[in-house]
C-alpha cells in the first residue's frame, strides 16, 4: 500500500503546474489519464476544468475518464483571450456549491484557474489581496487581457 501512495504522490507532483492550495482543494494545468487516476486516489471528489476542451493539449475523454474514477465532472469552458463575468459567475457558484468535497481545478496550464481562485479567495473567502496574488504568482504574472479582467471583478467585487 505505502509503494501505491508513493507512486500516486510522485504522479500529482508531475502534473504541469500543480499546486496543493488547501487540503481540499489542487489545481494544475492539464493532467493526464494516468494523473486523473492518481488524483481520484489522493481522495479528489470533483474536478473542475476551465480549458476550452478543444485543443491539442486537452484531454478529449476526460469527461468520461473522470466518470470512470467515480468523480463529479464540471467543464466551464473560459475562453483563454476573453474570459468572462458570467465565466467567473459560474466559477463561484461551483465552487460554492462544492464547497464541502475536495476540489481538483484545472485549466491547460493553471493560469486561467490561477486567476479565478484569485478572484474566488479575495472576493468570496475574504482572503486580503496580496496573500491570494502570492498564490497566483507562484504559477504566472497575469497578462493585460487577465489584469484588466482581474481589476474589472475585484471593481464590481461586491456583485460577484
Amino acid at each position: 500500500m505505502k509503494e501505491k501512495l508513493t507512486l500516486d504522490s510522485a504522479q500529482l507532483s508531475n502534473i504541469y503546474n500543480m499546486l496543493s492550495i488547501t487540503d481540499n482543494l489542487g489545481t494544475s494545468g492539464q493532467p493526464t489519464s494516468a494523473q486523473l487516476a492518481a488524483i481520484k486516489e489522493a481522495g479528489y471528489e470533483v474536478v473542475i476544468n476551465l480549458a476550452m476542451g478543444t485543443t491539442p493539449r486537452d484531454l478529449p475523454n476526460e469527461a468520461d475518464v473522470v466518470a470512470a474514477q467515480g468523480m463529479e465532472y464540471i467543464h466551464i469552458p473560459v475562453v483563454w483571450d476573453n474570459p468572462t463575468e458570467a465565466d467567473l459567475v459560474r466559477f463561484f457558484e461551483v465552487m460554492d456549491a462544492t464547497q464541502d468535497k475536495k476540489r481538483f481545478v484545472h485549466c491547460i496550464a493553471n493560469m486561467r484557474v490561477s486567476a479565478f481562485l484569485f478572484l474566488y479567495r479575495v472576493l468570496r473567502q475574504g482572503m486580503p489581496l496580496e496573500a491570494a496574488r502570492a498564490t497566483m504568482a507562484q504559477i504566472w504574472e497575469p497578462n493585460p487581457i487577465w489584469q484588466k479582467f482581474i481589476n474589472e471583478a475585484l471593481a464590481q467585487g461586491q456583485n460577484q
